[in-house]
């Protein structure tokens, strides 16, 4: 099924500020697993902005790092990752597996009937192949 031009339109201009799931590597040239974000907008020029958390292959956290805890809004997998959410700490709650790709908006991802995942994720388990 196709997209309607204004969704791609959109799709397309939020998905230029986020990097691509193969651009994940920092400067040293290490691979990374996943970026996480703390922004997203309903202004789609300022999807994953904000401060970044770099997240290396087999990264595993229970416990979100300071000031992590419920602010993500956007994330990046990387090429042949997969990256394991939970909404609460210690691995509880609802759980998500995100495929490498581009997440811009977190709040447009289910988590059950009513809710979504901005803001949630409190643990983490990254892997890559």
């Amino acid at each position: 099924h196709l997209l309607s031009p204004v969704l791609a339109a959109v799709l397309a201009v939020c998905g230029a500020q986020c990097p691509t799931a193969a651009d994940l590597k920092p400067a040293n040239g290490t691979r990374l697993c996943a970026q996480l974000y703390t922004e997203d907008s309903v202004y789609y020029d300022r999807c994953c902005a904000g401060n970044s958390l770099a997240v290396p292959p087999g990264a595993d956290v229970p416990y979100m790092p300071t000031g992590w805890a419920g602010e993500v809004s956007s994330l990046v997998v990387g090429t042949r990752c997969e990256l394991t959410v939970w909404s609460r700490a210690g691995k509880g709650g609802s759980t998500k597996h995100f495929s490498a790709g581009v997440y811009p908006r977190l709040q447009e991802v289910r988590r059950g009937l009513f809710r979504d995942w901005n803001d949630a994720i409190r643990s983490y388990y990254c892997k890559c192949n």
